[in-house]
C-alpha cells in the first residue's frame, strides 16, 4: 500500500475593485484551493485499488471546506491484456487526459470541466486500453452521468468513449506524447431526461519541453420540456519548459459561447460569450513542488457587465503545487 497527494494553492490579487466590499477594494487573499490524499494498493491477479479524498477549499455555506471522496475504485488488467478494467468511482475519460497534455492543474481546471459540462470522477463502470506502444490508446465507460459531488439520478445514464492517435512520434513516448488526434463523445440523458451530450475533437503536439494543442467542443443541453442548447468551446493552449532549465512557460485561450444561437446585446450570464487569457511562468522549486505567477483574466460579450463578474475573473495569481 501507498499514500500520496497533492495540495493546491495560491495568492489571488484582483485588477478590479469589487464593490460588495466596504468601501469596494481589489480582493486579496491566500487560498487553498484544493487538497487530494491518495491510498493505493496492489495484489496478486492484476487486481489493484485506488481511494482518494477530496478537500475543496473553497469556502462552502457556513464557512466550512468540503470534504468528500472523489475516487474510490478497483482495477483488474488480466494477464498479458493490454485492457484494465475499472469500477467503482473512477476517473472519466477525458478531464484527466486533457490535464495531463497541459500539465498545469495548478493553474485551475480544464475549460470544459471549468464550465461545468464534464465532471473528471463519475461512479461506473470503465475500460482503460493502450496499444502499440502507446500509439494508440482509448478509454470508455458506463457511468450515472451525475458526478461524484452529487448524489446518483434516476434509472438514466452516460456513456462516454476516447481514441487517440499519435500520427508522428516525438522524444515524448507516453499516452499523450507525439502529435496526436483525439475524438471524445459522452452522449446521455439527466435524471428526468433532459439531453447532455459533448463532442470533443483535439489536436495536440507533445515532446518532453514543448506542447501545442487546438481543442473544439460541441455540447447540446436541455430540460425536459424546452429546446435543446448548442454550447461551443474552443480552446488553444502551448506550454514550453526551457532546455536545463526549471522555468517554464505557458499561455491559453479559451472560448465559450454557452449558447451559440444567441448574442446578447447586455450581458446574460448563460448566454454570453467568455473569452478567457491566461499566462504565466513557472519555476520547479524541487521535484515535488512549484510555483508560477500567471494573469487570469475573463472578458465578456454584452453591455452591462456586472461588477462582481468583472472582480471575480480578472486577478494575478501566485500559484502553487506541492506533492508528497
Amino acid at each position: 500500500m501507498s499514500i500520496d497527494g497533492v495540495i493546491y494553492a495560491n495568492y489571488r490579487h484582483g485588477l478590479e475593485r469589487d464593490s460588495a466590499f466596504t468601501p469596494p477594494a481589489r480582493p486579496s487573499n491566500f487560498e487553498l484551493e484544493r487538497a487530494y490524499l491518495n491510498v493505493r494498493s496492489k495484489s496478486e491477479g492484476g487486481i489493484s485499488t485506488r481511494v482518494t479524498v477530496d478537500v475543496d477549499g473553497r469556502r462552502a455555506t457556513g464557512g466550512q471546506q468540503t470534504i468528500r471522496l472523489k475516487y474510490a475504485f478497483v482495477d483488474w488488467t488480466p494477464e498479458g491484456s493490454p485492457v484494465t478494467w475499472r469500477f467503482g468511482m473512477q476517473n472519466t475519460p477525458i478531464i484527466g487526459y486533457l490535464e495531463d497534455i497541459w500539465g498545469y492543474r495548478m493553474q485551475g481546471t480544464v475549460p470544459i470541466d471549468r464550465a461545468r459540462y464534464l465532471t473528471s470522477s463519475d461512479i461506473g463502470l470503465g475500460a482503460e486500453g493502450s496499444w502499440m506502444a502507446n500509439g494508440l490508446t482509448a478509454h470508455a465507460g458506463v457511468f450515472n452521468g451525475e458526478g461524484y459531488s452529487n448524489a446518483p439520478g434516476d434509472n438514466r445514464k452516460d456513456a462516454a468513449l476516447r481514441v487517440s492517435m499519435r500520427l508522428l512520434p516525438t522524444n515524448d513516448t507516453g499516452p499523450t506524447g507525439g502529435l496526436r488526434v483525439t475524438g471524445f463523445a459522452s452522449v446521455g440523458r439527466a435524471t428526468g431526461g433532459a439531453v447532455r451530450d459533448r463532442y470533443l475533437a483535439l489536436l495536440t503536439y507533445k515532446t518532453k519541453t514543448l506542447t501545442l494543442g487546438a481543442e473544439y467542443w460541441i455540447t447540446t443541453d436541455s430540460t425536459a420540456a424546452d429546446a435543446e442548447t448548442q454550447g461551443r468551446i474552443t480552446s488553444l493552449f502551448a506550454t514550453h519548459r526551457l532546455e536545463g532549465s526549471r522555468v517554464g512557460l505557458l499561455a491559453r485561450v479559451d472560448r465559450w459561447d454557452p449558447n451559440a444561437d444567441v448574442a446578447p446585446a447586455a450581458f446574460d450570464a448563460a448566454a454570453s460569450r467568455q473569452t478567457r487569457m491566461v499566462a504565466g511562468v513557472s519555476y520547479q522549486l524541487a521535484p515535488n513542488a512549484r510555483v508560477m505567477l500567471d494573469a487570469d483574466i475573463v472578458s465578456a460579450q454584452g453591455s452591462a457587465i456586472p461588477n462582481a463578474f468583472q472582480a471575480a475573473n480578472r486577478s494575478v495569481y501566485v500559484h502553487t503545487e506541492i506533492k508528497f
